[in-house]
């Protein structure tokens, strides 16, 4: 999945079309739109990083625990890094939702209140129309990010606990012993990855909204 950051200028552009409409507080609404875009590419991003970190981190489990490892410390040592990089992508991700659900609700909050000022009932209604049907798409991101939370800590419990237990036992038998808990943290590892499909699928419907064109 390659990042489209073409979309995201044109989504720029659009935001800033809609601040347009809002009166004397445009370069407010402009500064609002900015920042609301920037958060969507900012939550895309750290998704796509996360998504390469779970794999690598699946992929150094795998090799620890490969029998007849030759180098069990190099393999654990490269496991506990993944481990800490892969907590680090995933707060990484949670706070970037976070961030985007706080800037967006800021700026359809403000939406509407400029939009009660407009005179002209037909602007005012189109006005509304359009902040209602943004915020409610915006609003699946964090939504559908409560299932990625979940998911990533019930992964990283798995992956940590997986790590104390061989800083204790890192022998041939201790690999064997661990290698049954290590297969079924498998689950957890898709479950991560399926978790995230809807956050992709609800920032692509927010691009699509923005920048798709009218038959």
């Amino acid at each position: 999945m390659k990042l489209r950051h073409h979309s995201f200028a044109v989504c720029t552009f659009l935001l800033l079309g809609t601040a347009a409409f809002m009166g004397g507080c445009a370069t407010t609404g402009t500064e609002r739109s900015v920042k609301t875009s920037n958060s969507i590419q900012d939550v895309e991003v750290e998704i796509r990083k996360m998504i390469v970190q779970i794999d690598a981190t699946g992929t150094s489990l795998d090799a620890l625990v490969y029998p007849a490892n030759p180098d069990l410390k190099k393999s654990f040592d490269s496991y506990s890094d993944n481990v800490v990089k892969l907590d680090n992508e995933g707060k990484k991700v949670l706070n970037r939702i976070e961030e985007m659900k706080a800037r967006s609700n800021e700026y359809f909050a403000e939406w509407e209140k400029q939009g009660d000022t407009f005179t002209n009932p037909d602007i005012r209604e189109l006005s509304a129309e359009r902040r209602n049907n943004l915020a409610q798409i915006y609003a699946q991101v964090p939504a559908k990010g409560a299932g990625i939370k979940r998911a990533y800590n019930d992964y990283l419990i798995d992956l940590k606990e997986i790590q104390k237990y061989l800083s204790n036992d890192l022998t041939p038998k201790g690999i064997e012993a661990i290698t049954p808990v290590a297969q079924k943290s498998i689950q957890d590892r898709e479950a991560l990855k399926e978790s995230i499909k809807p956050v992709i699928v609800a920032l692509d419907d927010i691009k699509a909204e923005l920048y798709k064109e009218k038959k």
